[in-house]
């Protein structure tokens, strides 16, 4: 089932059981999740939600307050469908949006996971879009940068996933026709990591719900730095790491499946105390027990 939320945020729903929110990234779209969706939705109602100008949602204006204004939006999608309490899941730039949703509405958060987590203020752009980001430089380039990222970038990054042409048609839809490169300019200008960022670092201690944060050994685009410094300051979290590129949600479908099944389904994932320990980490870090029906 399909929907659009407030008629800005497209919302895909599918199985039965405690909810899940999925958020995908940049530049992808919910179909990101498809592969753990389809493994995880027999014992689980799952959202997948298109962050705006991805898939079909429409564009929402940038500004300072814009992730705020983000978690806003997620939490009218949460009492449109009635749902008391869900877990969160976020990967790359949607793992900013979970943790900001998760900060101004933390009693509406069970558990959370995060995914190659874009986190922190220092966080630089893929080298072929910095380019896009400056003025003129940005408007003179725009063609040729969207041909090399999406005809030569993308597909090498998703060659290990199936359907990875029908995958990059899917991802590239809102910024194809003529003018497309120069939207997909615009989208890429969408602010500054440093200042949209700037507060994380604070309140990631203050996020007590039992997280579980991955990491792939392969990823070029998120520094393991990023994992490592997020499970340190968040009091109740443990990290995963898998053999993976960047897109683990594509490349590692079973296997993210089956650890989230672990670890939701699981009442021992945390201790008494709401914290991991050493027996936990190791159940939460092996193949689960429980798995998802398909």
């Amino acid at each position: 089932m399909t929907q659009n939320g407030d008629g800005s945020i497209h919302l895909v729903t599918r199985g039965s059981g405690d909810p899940i929110l999925f958020i995908h990234g940049m530049p992808t779209n919910s179909r990101l999740w498809s592969g753990v969706i389809e493994r995880l939705c027999g014992k689980y109602t799952c959202f997948a939600i298109d962050l705006p100008g991805l898939g079909k949602s429409p564009r929402m204006q940038y500004g300072p307050d814009y992730l705020r204004r983000l978690a806003e939006q997620i939490e009218e999608l949460r009492e449109k469908n009635k749902i008391a309490k869900w877990h969160i899941v976020g990967h790359d730039a949607g793992t900013a949006v979970a943790v900001h949703y998760a900060h101004y509405f933390q009693q509406q958060v069970g558990r959370m996971a995060l995914l190659a987590p874009a986190l922190f203020p220092e966080l630089k752009p893929y080298y072929l879009i910095e380019p896009l980001r400056k003025p003129i430089l940005g408007e003179m380039l725009a063609p040729l940068i969207q041909a090399v990222f999406w005809k030569i970038a993308m597909p090498r990054a998703l060659s290990e996933t199936e359907d990875c042409n029908e995958l990059v048609e899917d991802f590239h839809a809102p910024f194809s026709g003529f003018a497309g490169p120069w939207q997909f300019m615009s989208f890429m200008r969408w602010g500054e990591p440093s200042q949209l960022l700037a507060n994380v670092p604070g309140f990631l201690p203050q996020l007590s719900m039992p997280t579980l944060i991955f990491y792939g050994s392969r990823d070029a685009a998120i520094p393991e730095a990023f994992a490592r410094k997020a499970s340190s300051l968040m009091p109740n979290a443990s990290m995963v790491t898998l053999d993976s590129g960047h897109f683990l949600p594509l490349q590692q479908p079973e296997s993210i499946a089956k650890h989230l099944a672990r670890f939701f389904c699981s009442q021992s994932a945390a201790s008494t105390q709401g914290r991991f320990n050493e027996s936990d980490r190791a159940h939460i870090n092996s193949f689960c027990s429980c798995p998802a029906e398909s």
